[in-house]
């Protein structure tokens, strides 16, 4: 695997283990009546996992050049 879609596959790992951590946060909240704080930290999961996506297609772009597939 290129060291660019290694690259990918790591930063997309981490941005679902934040988008975890912001779900649970928001889940907490809401469960105390923190409905701001909660959709506060949903809005964060929201943005981590559209990053995580973004790496993903990233990744896959890297492994169709590096087996020549455009």
């Amino acid at each position: 695997m290129s060291k660019q879609a290694a690259d990918h596959h790591r930063r997309a790992a981490e941005d679902h283990t934040q988008a975890a951590n912001q779900h649970q946060e928001a889940a907490k909240r809401y469960d105390a009546g923190e409905h701001e704080k909660g959709a506060h930290h949903a809005q964060n999961a929201r943005g981590h996992q559209e990053n995580a996506t973004q790496h993903a297609n990233e990744a896959a772009k890297a492994h169709a050049n590096e087996h020549g597939k455009k």
